[in-house]
């Protein structure tokens, strides 16, 4: 059984192109076909024996993929047969043929008028299920509109503006109209781009039709009642009326909030003094470095913690291009375990950088600039502590979470923080390689 929760049904639009993406650009370790241009027919007579990715401004399916088929530009048709997924994204997806596994499309107009045999999850502007359509598994959909008139084998999750039941869902049945208003319905053509396909009009809110069949529970949200006919549901109705955010609950007390924001900047404070009492106890002389840094040579390490930053995001997108172009290029020769294999190792080069990046840009110079502030709160009150391994990391950890707490400086603290640390970590790095060469060459 799928289950979503209110906010997830509200996001899977967004979340389900973004899974098409990643589908789209990290094939499976195995062959595959590619085919692409401004039309792409695969006629009645031709089967493909692999997995099928198409990227066109008219793709046509009149024949049979054996494995997976993944398509995406602006008009998608499926008239044969696809053995596997189907993975479809485009301005129109029109599935008239069987899809013998999965079905996952997105886009502005979506129409159903043959058969998927396991379960269809979509995301776009309209769904349409024909009469003589039908899903074997479980119907998910998020959008505008949906208008279903075929048969569902499991379970349906619907969340939209309008829905309208005219055929048969054999499972539980949630459905999500929240905050749509009646008369206030989008006409056909939305959002009036030239071009587009039409969609079916539909009425605002939840409409079940006389003759539609719901096998089990029904569950919905929405401003008001829908109408339901006798002996349509077999289970039991379920209704939530719909209140807007801003009316569900009063704004917290005073109290509330500042209860709130101190556990806030408490969690803050024990984060940053566990993640210094880690940096000063595995490597403080490189720690104190740094800071040292910072304090010599404040306007270079500012500087060039903009480069890093600026250099950062370069390499990760030229790492992203490569990676791709990789996939690409061995998949068209048909290389598709190379293909595989190097999508896989561009994604965990690019999330190692990352992540190790992150680090630094949260949590390290957050530690540099504190274990400065401390040493130079300590040395103007002529203190020992200034040259203690804890106290001045203690003290500026203390101080630093105080000032970024108060909402008019927190984001430059921040903001300065982050590129004074990040420039003298490369100043480090840079003295560090250029002693390493002049040892070496001392050395030979």
């Amino acid at each position: 059984m799928i289950e979503l929760s209110k906010h997830k049904r509200k996001l899977l639009a967004v979340a389900g192109l973004a899974l098409l993406t990643i589908f789209l650009t990290v094939p499976v370790a195995r062959a595959f076909e590619g085919r692409g241009g401004d039309v792409v027919i695969i006629g009645a007579d031709e089967v493909i024996d692999d997995d099928l990715y198409v990227g066109a401004g008219e793709f046509i399916l009149d024949g049979t993929v054996k494995g997976d088929l993944v398509a995406f530009g602006g008009t998608i048709e499926i008239n044969g047969t696809v053995e596997g997924d189907l993975i479809a994204a485009g301005q129109s997806v029109t599935v008239n043929g069987t899809v013998k596994d999965d079905a996952r499309i997105a886009g502005y107009a979506l129409s159903i008028g043959g058969e998927v045999m396991d379960d269809l999850v979509t995301a776009g502007f309209s769904l349409e299920g024909g009469s003589g359509s039908s899903v074997g598994g479980d119907l998910i959909f998020a959008g505008y509109q949906a208008s279903l008139a075929g048969e569902v084998a499991g379970d349906a999750d619907l969340a939209g503006g309008a829905v309208k039941i005219a055929g048969s869902i054999e499972g539980d049945t949630k459905v999500d109209v929240s905050g749509a208003e009646p008369g206030e319905g989008m006409p056909p053509g939305f959002p009036f781009f030239p071009g587009l396909p039409t969609v079916p009009s539909v009425p605002p809110g939840l409409t079940i039709e006389e003759g539609a069949s719901i096998g089990g529970n029904l569950n919905y949200i929405a401003n008001s009642k829908a109408t339901i006919p006798d002996g349509v549901v077999a289970g039991e109705t379920s209704f939530t009326q719909f209140v807007p955010e801003k009316a569900q609950a009063a704004a917290p007390s005073l109290t509330a909030r500042v209860g709130v924001w101190f556990v806030g900047q408490l969690r803050r404070l024990i984060t940053l003094l566990l993640i210094g009492a880690a940096m000063m106890w595995v490597v403080p002389e490189w720690t104190h470095k740094i800071a040292a840094i910072v304090q010599t040579k404040p306007l270079p390490s500012l500087g060039w913690g903009v480069v890093v930053i600026a250099a950062f995001v370069l390499a990760i997108l030229v790492l992203i291009i490569a990676t791709v172009l990789l996939v690409v290029i061995f998949g068209v020769v048909t290389l598709g375990e190379l293909a595989g294999r190097f999508a896989i190792l561009g994604g965990i080069v690019i999330g190692t950088l990352s992540f190790g990046f992150s680090i630094i840009w949260t949590y390290v110079t957050r530690i540099i600039i504190s274990l400065l502030l401390g040493q130079l709160i300590f040395r103007l009150f002529k203190s020992p502590a200034a040259e203690h391994r804890w106290w001045p990391m203690l003290l500026g950890v203390l101080i630093f979470v105080i000032i970024t707490a108060i909402p008019v400086l927190r984001w430059l603290a921040i903001l300065v923080t982050v590129l004074l640390g990040l420039g003298a970590v490369w100043l480090w790095c840079r003295d560090w390689l250029r002693d390493r060469k002049v040892t070496l060459l001392a050395v030979k």
